[in-house]
């Protein structure tokens, strides 16, 4: 879990590197914008897909459903 996390992290600030870096290319920017924002994007939405709980509760969007 911790590795998923360092990957994610890693593509999601490479994701606003790529949205700053937009900023200053010649040519472009607004392919590398949008690519950064979809880096971005897909790292938080697979973070927040991974199973598990930092508060641990048994109700999470991953878990089974107890109802």
């Amino acid at each position: 879990m911790i590795l998923s996390f360092i990957f994610f992290l890693i593509l999601f600030l490479g994701g606003i590197y790529l949205m700053a870096f937009a900023q200053t290319a010649e040519d472009y920017q607004a392919i590398i914008f949008v690519a950064g924002l979809l880096i971005t994007m897909l790292s938080l939405a697979f973070m927040m897909r991974e199973r598990g709980s930092a508060t641990r509760r048994s109700k999470n969007w991953s878990g089974p459903s107890t109802d």
